[in-house]
């Protein structure tokens, strides 16, 4: 791969590591390039991975950059498709998302389901959801029990008297009574 298909997305004020200096800086996620590399965190990653599956471009090759020792397999790297976990509102998670009770300290109340598997019925301290890269795709937990039981499927859904949605380390603005995090029909190319 040319380094001319390849082009840099800076967050955060970062810097490109030694490796990637030298490659075209975009400032958003439309350019276009076979590979992006995204200097950031997650949550960052996430904003991209939205843009690219909103604008149909899921077919770019998406590198994510963390921490500068990363910047060399983001150029040698080859890429996998691995499922793209959004939720109902079109967002996408790439770390974690978690349910949690719609008062700091207070347990979530409902009932939450992965595929067909009942996680919870009642009140639990909170759910995280994960994605995996193998199908089908995620996996979600009750917070606060041990062991962790751990519940592959391709959807996560989530009703309750209020919870509020936390994507990324990010919490959504508004609680939620109603959520599904799902699989979405074409996966990403990750860079690894």
């Amino acid at each position: 791969m040319s380094t001319a298909d390849v082009v840099v997305l800076l967050f955060g004020g970062r810097r490109s590591p030694r490796p990637l200096r030298g490659l075209p800086v975009v400032d958003d996620p439309d350019a276009d390039c076979r590979r992006l590399v995204v200097v950031g965190t997650d949550s960052d990653l996430a904003s991209v991975l939205t843009r690219l599956m909103r604008t149909d471009r899921l077919h770019i090759e998406v590198a994510h950059v963390r921490r500068s020792w990363q910047a060399r397999r983001a150029l040698s790297g080859s890429a996998t498709r691995v499922p793209l976990i959004r939720d109902d509102t079109g967002t996408v998670i790439v770390g974690a998302a978690e349910w949690r009770g719609a008062e700091t300290g207070r347990p979530v109340h409902g009932e939450a389901v992965v595929d067909d598997t009942v996680l919870f019925d009642g009140e639990v301290p909170g759910v995280r959801i994960e994605p995996t890269t193998a199908m089908p795709g995620l996996r979600a937990t009750v917070l606060g029990t041990r062991p962790r039981r751990w519940v592959a499927g391709r959807a996560a859904q989530l009703g309750t008297t209020g919870a509020v949605l936390v994507r990324d380390g990010a919490p959504h603005p508004r609680v939620v009574t109603r959520s599904t995090l799902y699989r979405h029909t074409e996966g990403w190319l990750r860079v690894r």
